[in-house]
């Protein structure tokens, strides 16, 4: 095999490796051929063998190539003889490659990087109790759209829910969505044009890297750090670039699990009437936080802050509800966009929110994952701690730690496919597609058997299974 990288490329040197194997493939390549081990192929190109493994997993995303545990990577039947679609290497593709294998693996496997509750915690009589209650007593939920801005009732609810935050927004501010990744998007097309800059956090969320990048905008990251945005970083930035807007994950950040500081809070609020920008505070995780914290939206009014939550991490991923608080002014804007891109959102979700809400069913829920959420916490704190993984910092709460362990990134990829376990490919969570050694880990699987071996064998021992 003739690859070829270049280190002086705009385009990262895995990007760039991917490329270059899968062209060869199609050209060369026949089924069940063996390819070069990572270390040969990091040695002959001089390159990190993480930029190796990194391009092996995204062929393995896209069925070029398939991984044999113990055996290393073999170009996948068929490979060279049904031509692939062309892919143009662009961060949108990135984010979909890197992340259908977490949606498309094998159900047994152990999805200890994914970014929902396991099934086996979710709560079903309650949630089906409502469901029959709206099919019984309202038709319309099951037959008719929503209105445009979603049901008052509901708004109204969620008016209330939204005090106990300290944010003050009336209904009519409030639109209701399809979830978090419909708010974003309904966001990214209301308020930015190709070739806008927008700020983001890095590490942070890759569906929204990969909206951002459908839209044509220019995307630069700043630094997440224990506190929020990195303030330095964040104003030298400001002082070259003049972003339209700046998305902000505040409590139980994504990836990292760091909450937002009220100084910090201040500080970017000072920022962005400074140099004026808008921000968008995701509050995706909010109803996972015992005692709430500073919000960004309940500093500002809603004046320069949008505000954006779901009810899909805590409920089900099925039934998505979400909603975004905003300033008056953009509100028919938004209700707009919505009409014409998804027409409503479902009533019949809607309104079994509304049942939720009402007889106290979705408040009891949210009390008994918080408490089991912050058990898992601890063990999973302690568990890490006590065999050499470093964590970026001690979450308060939520779903997420951000750790790395001692063990090089290639044979810690190569025991999670031992142990068959699944994990976000990490360099999806920075805008650049940065090599990174840290993980997500979803701390409601890591007590699972596999997850504890997976741990204990990549620890600072060394005694990672041969």
């Amino acid at each position: 095999m003739k690859l070829q990288v270049d280190r002086h490329a705009a385009s990262p040197i895995a990007q760039q490796l991917e490329e270059s194997i899968r062209h060869w493939i199609q050209e060369n390549g026949a089924g069940g051929r063996r390819l070069p081990s990572i270390r040969r192929l990091a040695a002959e190109l001089d390159i990190s063998r993480n930029a190796v493994i990194d391009a092996y997993e995204r062929l393995v995303a896209i069925g070029l190539v398939r991984s044999r545990p113990g055996s290393g990577f073999f170009i996948a039947d068929g490979a060279a003889v049904t031509p692939q679609p062309s892919l143009a290497s662009t961060p949108l593709q990135e984010v979909t490659n890197g992340l259908w294998g977490l949606f498309s693996a094998n159900e047994h496997s152990l999805k200890l990087g994914c970014g929902w509750l396991p099934n086996a915690w979710r709560e079903s009589e309650d949630l089906t109790h409502a469901i029959r209650q709206v099919a019984r007593k309202s038709q319309s939920g099951i037959f008719e759209y929503s209105t445009p801005q979603g049901l008052q009732e509901l708004r109204s609810l969620i008016q209330e829910r939204l005090r106990p935050l300290a944010i003050s927004a009336s209904a009519e501010q409030i639109v209701m969505t399809s979830g978090g990744s419909h708010s974003l998007d309904l966001l990214v097309r209301m308020l930015l044009e190709p070739g806008d800059v927008v700020f983001v956090e890095s590490p942070g969320y890759y569906n929204l890297f990969g909206l951002l990048h459908l839209q044509r905008v220019r995307v630069i990251g700043i630094p997440r750090l224990a506190d929020g945005p990195d303030i330095n970083r964040l104003e030298a930035l400001l002082a070259e670039y003049r972003p339209r807007l700046f998305y902000v994950n505040s409590v139980f950040h994504n990836p990292t699990g760091s909450t937002l500081t009220p100084a910090i809070a201040h500080r970017v609020l000072q920022l962005a009437e400074q140099y004026d920008f808008t921000i968008v505070e995701d509050d995706i995780y909010a109803d996972f936080q015992h005692t709430p914290t500073t919000r960004l939206a309940a500093l500002d009014g809603l004046k320069r802050v949008i505000y954006l939550s779901s009810f899909s991490k805590t409920l089900t991923s099925s039934l998505r509800v979400g909603f975004i608080a905003a300033p008056p002014s953009l509100v028919q804007r938004l209700v707009d966009i919505k009409m014409l891109t998804s027409i409503s959102s479902s009533r019949f979700a809607e309104q079994v929110l509304i049942t939720l809400l009402q007889n106290g069913s979705y408040r009891k829920l949210t009390e008994r994952l918080r408490a089991r959420l912050s058990n898992q916490m601890a063990l999973a704190l302690t568990q890490l701690k006590q065999v050499g993984w470093v964590v970026f910092t001690e979450p308060a709460g939520g779903m997420f730690v951000w750790a790395k362990s001692p063990v090089e990134k290639e044979a810690l990829m190569e025991s999670a496919r031992r142990f068959d376990i699944m994990l976000s490919p990490s360099h999806l969570f920075f805008p650049d597609n940065q090599t990174t050694p840290w993980l997500r880990l979803n701390i409601a699987y890591l007590q699972d058997p596999r997850a504890k071996a997976f741990i204990a064998a990549n620890s600072d021992q060394g005694n990672t299974p041969k």
